[in-house]
């Protein structure tokens, strides 16, 4: 027998709190202190425990290359074709981070405006957002470092990438609406952390900023008093006649709306008028350049249509309300554009839905709301945010990939109503896998989808799988290329994509399903994927693996904790694992509204009875864990999963199983990260939970993949091959589900 493993020391407190009549022990909160000596010595233990771990591994290093070739496919970002220049983001092959570039519409000229390992050459900043002024001579970009998404605003000149203004601070991922002329915007900010001590990251506001004037001299707009984890979005069309102002809470599924017209008032203060306020329903304004106080605006919304639907109102009444695109009782909506250009015989819409989890893409009359067909895709996948030339035009361009090939990003012609591939820079598809999207039922008779990658397409025999899912804040799994997968699939494997309630891939109910009260919807569904899985011989006990991320990471330590004799090994990545204690780190308090809160009696009684750190049990054998967190993440601290690690050790140490690791990473944090340091992160991940599912990864570069092709099922299966869409531009687009803001 194998020797049980020595974990470093961590002292057991005696803590034991009176939580409105409930006990609530919590030995490890010295560990929520990052900077108690003892919490750094402790993790300095960890990080050797899991290097000493990770370098018996096999075939390590030929993983990380293999997924660092699978990641480095190049990547483009759809044009945002403003005045005379198409800016887009490019990611060439052998780049670690993509740069911003401006092609022109006259020559084909192609320069780079922004590189980020310019600005930075350690390669700690990456570029969070960009948004081009109207006539596209200026652009203001934003960027963050070391992982906290906090990010830095400046102004750069699209002709020669000089900087115009900035840096201004504060900001996180801030929408900007341009005035025409691009001399001034709106933007969001958080005040000086003086001024709000504790709540550093909260009390947003919407500010005016003069491009070149001192930011400490902009004028406040909006949010001055408001609850302080509102966030807000700003829009404004292009002739610069209107400003469309949102606030959500949190978390919420609720948008309060408003509509300024800025002919009436100095931009300074906009006479806000709201179109939508204290209604339980996300909208979106959709205005045109043009529009009069009589003429239309579109409202993308769930107001009475959980999957969502296409509203016409004006301006001068946005009360009163004609349904344009009925609600569809099968499919999802996410996206809205309108092409308006004289070269076509009258104005369209354009509506993208996902059908389970698929996009789809229809072509409307924009006066009647008539579907009259159809944007030809390359096969089942997703299909992302459209993107439309600011002014009258006949074209968009997006994104469309599976999980099987690198994103594309394609150009519908509403002329020809062709599609096809635009300045094509990725690499195509190569990989002989097989996906299928089956349909189990959950406990309660609820119907679960999810998606398959394999080699061979059917259950020949049973094979180490994996289970990843979120569950959570609206987010769905749909998709998008994985390189993870890929190689999984290619050694043998199968990986599992659940579309678990809490999630939206069937909309606004699927959602509600999965939150507050109901959240053990998420966990009985991915309990549910698990028998289904067993039960058809996709897999066999000691065999099945679970892996998520965020809300993810909490729905497999709460599967963990419940199951724990179901499953062989556990990943758990930026994991939420202490939920009485949540709301007082990271993000936490903006997700009272998903969650729940510890303050309410009712409300905590919710979040004690999945909580995975207080559902750990010291007398209970555990399987393998592998728990990964980074210094930089803003939103999920380190600590939930610090404190689930120290507890699930002090279990292992008692009633064996295991081992239990912790991944610490240094300089990244939640969101987006350089390719070399997604490889690192999700071969460790495979190579941990290859050796306890008994997989022999190191043959991810061969494998088994290209067997007998499956047939297509009937009825609640879909069957999608990496073949089918080899003779056509498929990519991939991941809605990769994140924890909110």
């Amino acid at each position: 027998m194998t020797a049980p493993m020595e974990y470093p020391a961590a002292a057991r407190a005696d803590l034991v709190e009176e939580l409105h009549g409930h006990l609530v022990a919590d030995p490890y909160r010295w560990l929520e202190d990052e900077g108690d000596p003892r919490t750094a010595a402790w993790s300095t233990a960890q990080r050797e425990l899991f290097r000493g771990r990770q370098a018996a591994w096999p075939d390590l290093p030929a993983l990380r290359a293999r997924l660092a070739d699978l990641l480095d496919t190049g990547a483009l970002s759809p044009p945002a074709a403003h005045g005379p220049w198409q800016l887009r983001t490019r990611r060439a092959r052998g780049r670690d981070l993509p740069v911003l570039e401006a092609r022109a519409e006259r020559d084909g000229a192609v320069r780079t405006v922004f590189d980020p390992l310019v600005l930075d050459p350690s390669g700690a900043t990456v570029l969070d957002d960009w948004t081009p002024s109207w006539e596209g001579a200026s652009v203001a970009v934003q960027t963050s470092t070391g992982g906290t998404e906090d990010s830095v605003l400046r102004v750069l000149d699209t002709a020669t990438g000089a900087v115009l203004d900035g840096p201004i601070d504060r900001l996180r991922r801030s929408a900007i609406a341009w005035l025409p002329g691009g001399g001034a915007f709106y933007y969001v900010r958080r005040p000086a952390p003086e001024t709000i001590p504790g709540e550093e990251r909260y009390h947003r506001r919407v500010y005016l900023h003069r491009v070149g004037s001192d930011p400490a001299e902009d004028r406040l707009v909006f949010g001055e008093g408001r609850e302080m984890t509102q966030y807000y979005t700003v829009a404004t069309t292009p002739d610069g006649r209107w400003l469309t102002l949102t606030a959500s809470t949190g978390a919420s599924p609720r948008t309060d709306v408003w509509l300024a017209d800025l002919t009436a008032s100095e931009p300074e203060r906009p006479l806000l008028r709201p179109v939508q306020e204290g209604v339980a329903a996300r909208t979106e304004l959709h205005l045109r350049a043009g529009t009069g106080p009589r003429d239309a605006l579109y409202l993308r919304t769930r107001r009475d249509a959980p999957r969502g639907r296409i509203e016409r109102a004006t301006p001068a009444d946005p009360g009163t309300r004609e349904v344009l695109i009925a609600e569809d009782p099968q499919a999802v909506v996410e996206d809205f554009t309108v092409l308006d250009g004289p070269e076509l015989a009258r104005p369209l819409a354009l509506v993208t839905r996902t059908r389970h989890a698929l996009s789809e893409i229809t072509v409307h009359d924009l006066a009647t709301g008539e579907q009259l067909g159809e944007v030809a895709l390359p096969g089942p996948g997703t299909v992302g945010a459209l993107k439309a030339r600011s002014g009258p035009g006949h074209e968009v361009w997006f994104r469309y990939g599976d999980f099987t090939t690198p994103s594309t990003v394609l150009h519908y012609d509403a002329r020809s109503g062709r599609t096809e591939p635009w300045d094509a820079g990725t690499r195509g598809p190569d990989h002989d896998v097989m996906v299928r999207q089956v349909s189990f039922p959950a406990q309660d008779g609820t119907q679960v989808r999810m998606f398959l990658v394999s080699p061979t397409g059917r259950p020949d025999r049973p094979r180490p799988t994996v289970i990843t899912g979120y569950g959570g804040f609206g987010a769905s799994i749909v998709p998008g290329f994985a390189p993870q997968a890929l190689a999984w699939a290619r050694a043998g494997g199968v990986y599992a994509f659940a579309c678990l309630r809490g999630g939206g891939e069937e909309g606004e109910q699927w959602h509600r399903a999965g939150r507050r009260e109901r959240k053990s919807n998420t966990f009985d569904d991915l309990a549910a994927a698990a028998d289904w899985l067993l039960a058809g011989g996709w897999t066999a006990p000691g065999r099945l693996g679970l892996v998520g991320s965020s809300n993810g990471g909490l729905t497999m330590g709460a599967a963990l904790t419940r199951s724990p004799a179901k499953y062989a090994a556990v990943v758990a990545i930026a994991p939420l694992l202490d939920m009485v204690r949540y709301e007082l780190s990271g993000m936490g308090p903006s997700w009272r509204e998903e969650y729940g809160s510890a303050a309410d009696p009712v409300e905590l009684g919710w979040l004690l009875g999945y909580s995975p750190y207080h559902q750990v049990r010291e007398d209970v054998r555990y399987p393998a864990v592998l728990l990964g967190a980074a210094d930089g993440d803003t939103r999920v601290d380190p600590l939930h999963a610090r404190k689930m690690c120290a507890a699930l050790q002090h279990a292992a140490a008692r009633a064996g199983g295991g081992p239990v690791l912790l991944r610490l990473e240094r300089g990244v944090g939640h969101g987006i990260r350089g390719v070399a340091t997604t490889a690192e992160l999700l071969a460790d991940i495979l190579a941990f939970l290859a050796e306890r599912l008994g997989l022999p990864i190191g043959d991810a570069a061969g494998g088994e993949a290209g067997g007998e092709a499956a047939e297509v099922a009937a009825g609640e299966e879909t069957e999608v091959t990496a073949g089918a869409a080899a003779g056509a531009v498929a990519g991939a687009t991941r809605q990769q589900a994140a924890v909110a803001r």
